[in-house]
């Protein structure tokens, strides 16, 4: 697109395949020619997708909005798989190379991943908390932030522990395993991590259930994939959950402590439940007739919300709708609403009462005393 910021693409075929391969964050388009004999050479692109980038299969009449790179297919209608990416976060570059600063993949090479973390345990890098160290693309590479939530949520380990000190703790307890019993078969070691996984085992098995659910949904744009989603979370933007911003200035979820190294300054701040229906009120004996003129005075009386009231109620919506996108906001004072029960029937007007007298007299001849 115009406005794209990523490198031209100098592919051109009218007649094509395309195959990807993922790595970590990381993912490699291939375009080839389908007659290798005639057409240009193969040309790799990889991607990275930043927080709001995916790939959209659409009709080509019908692009989305930020539509940054379109492969075009020559079916009637044309389709037109696209780059989505709203927040341009996201980027491609020509080439097959990954970035050389990145980790074996969390998922594709787990044996990799796991031995490169606990060789490098003296690095500098695990002075940090371990909810920081989880971002750390050159050991954890495929991991972000709602993932290292739930993995630290689910082995109830404090976000702000020192990450040295929660991974030698796992290299301990592998040399320990090992003296014990050498002869364990390979069932039985994947059996016994299985029912006591550690952090790293974690970080492979729990992206593997959200892979597992989008390949069930096949379309992220299925109304059912975010509910779905949604409902798999169990800590991260949970209702309940506390939250803090690292040094990073990215949000942690968690539950209890945060741990000795959090951020001095900060208090952990709850995420907001979702408030409960309001109870109908009970239905009431209907009223008389009453006039218009009635009815302008009581709209009268009726007291309206407050303004601070009705400026608190946007603050929360705007603070939940902020925490939904995972953007820093400023806390408010504990500031509640107060919500006042209702009269059980409200007082008759001045004038409603006259115009009973009135009725009165006409039906009866007399005014009964008040």
């Amino acid at each position: 697109s115009a406005v794209g910021r990523g490198p031209e693409v100098p592919f051109r075929s009218e007649a094509y395949g395309i195959s990807a391969i993922a790595r970590g964050k990381e993912l490699r388009l291939t375009l080839s020619a389908l007659d290798p004999a005639a057409g240009p050479p193969a040309q790799d692109l990889v991607f990275r997708f930043g927080m709001s980038g995916s790939f959209r299969l659409c009709p080509a009449a019908e692009l989305p909005r930020h539509a940054h790179l379109r492969f075009l297919t020559r079916e009637s209608p044309p389709r037109a798989l696209c780059f989505v990416d709203p927040r341009r976060f996201g980027s491609w570059r020509l080439g097959d190379a990954w970035q050389p600063e990145r980790g074996p993949c969390v998922v594709s090479e787990y044996q990799a991943f796991r031995e490169n973390v606990l060789k490098n345990l003296d690095d500098r890098a695990f002075d940090k908390p371990i909810c920081e160290v989880l971002l750390n693309q050159k050991y954890f590479n495929g991991i972000g932030n709602y993932l290292r939530a739930e993995i630290l949520y689910r082995l109830k380990i404090p976000p702000f522990e020192k990450a040295r000190t929660v991974l030698e703790a796992l290299k301990e307890q592998e040399q320990e395993r090992r003296k014990k019993d050498p002869s364990l078969t390979l069932s039985k070691k994947v059996k016994l991590r299985q029912e006591n996984p550690d952090l790293l085992e974690l970080c492979h098995t729990v992206p593997m259930e959200v892979i597992m659910a989008e390949k069930q949904l096949l379309d992220p744009e299925h109304s059912e994939y975010y509910s779905t989603f949604k409902n798999w979370l169990q800590c991260y933007l949970v209702p309940g959950m506390s939250s803090l911003r690292d040094r990073s200035g990215r949000t942690i979820w968690f539950q209890g402590e945060p741990g000795p190294m959090a951020p001095k300054g900060q208090r952990p701040r709850k995420t907001p439940r979702k408030k409960s229906p309001q109870l109908k009120a009970e239905p009431q004996a209907p009223s008389p007739k009453v006039t218009p003129r009635a009815l302008k005075q009581r709209g009268r009386a009726a007291a309206k919300p407050p303004k601070s009231e009705e400026k608190e109620e946007e603050e929360e919506n705007q603070e939940e709708e902020e925490e939904q996108a995972d953007r820093p906001r400023k806390r408010r004072a504990g500031r509640r609403r107060t919500v006042t029960a209702a009269p059980a029937s409200p007082e008759v007007p001045l004038s409603v009462r006259r115009s009973r007298r009135i009725s009165a007299r006409r039906g009866q001849g007399a005014a009964p005393a008040v």
